[in-house]
């Protein structure tokens, strides 16, 4: 079995290239933003530390975490937010590693872990190939306006504070461009596939 990483900054286009692997290689997506919902779900492993973190004004109606008041907190409290990082990237990473390990074992062919800090949790350990899905500047303050609905200055303040260009191209083994030529981002997609 392949574990292909898959990586790149906010507006990159990520999930356009996920559902195109995972369309033509029946391989199965793994995505740490869902496995932080999942590790933070009722009964889950993080579910108490976040609480007990910010307080049970956080949980909603119906038991659930109020990710959005989370993410509020974070957003304006570095400390917070490292607190918060501290509790769920172990968690996150167990989560994926317990995934891996049942794919494998089912006989399955390809998976691929997408996550935004990929490089910067050492997921490269457990990859054998890192995929960076890059995207012009511009084109991705464009697409964040238009499908998020965030103002120029989040998009860029979120880009900030996410890896330069040059630390991902640092750690890639090879590279989508997907600045909006879907059939060209596809046409690397399969190129990739065939190179692993």
């Amino acid at each position: 079995m392949k574990v292909i990483g898959l990586t790149g900054g906010v507006g990159a286009g990520k999930s356009t290239v996920l559902a195109y692997i995972e369309k033509i290689c029946s391989a199965v997506v793994i995505q740490a933003d869902q496995a932080g919902h999942l590790v933070m779900a009722p009964g889950e492993r993080c579910y108490e530390p976040v609480i007990a973190l910010f307080g049970k004004q956080i949980i909603k109606k119906d038991k659930t975490i109020d990710r959005r008041m989370v993410s509020d907190v974070v957003f304006g409290d570095e400390r917070m937010r490292q607190k918060l990082n501290a509790l769920l990237h172990p968690a996150i990473r167990e989560y994926i590693l317990e995934k891996i390990g049942e794919e494998r074992k089912k006989g399955k062919e390809l998976v691929v872990v997408e996550a935004a800090l990929l490089l910067e949790d050492h997921y490269d350990d457990f990859c054998d190939k890192i995929w960076w899905v890059y995207a012009e500047k511009e084109v991705r303050i464009a697409r964040l306006m238009e499908s998020r609905g965030y103002t120029r200055e989040k998009a860029e303040n979120i880009m900030i504070r996410q890896a330069s260009d040059s630390f991902f191209r640092q750690h890639a083994d090879f590279i989508v461009k997907n600045n909006g030529d879907l059939e060209e981002t596809y046409r690397q997609v399969e190129e990739g596939i065939r190179k692993l």
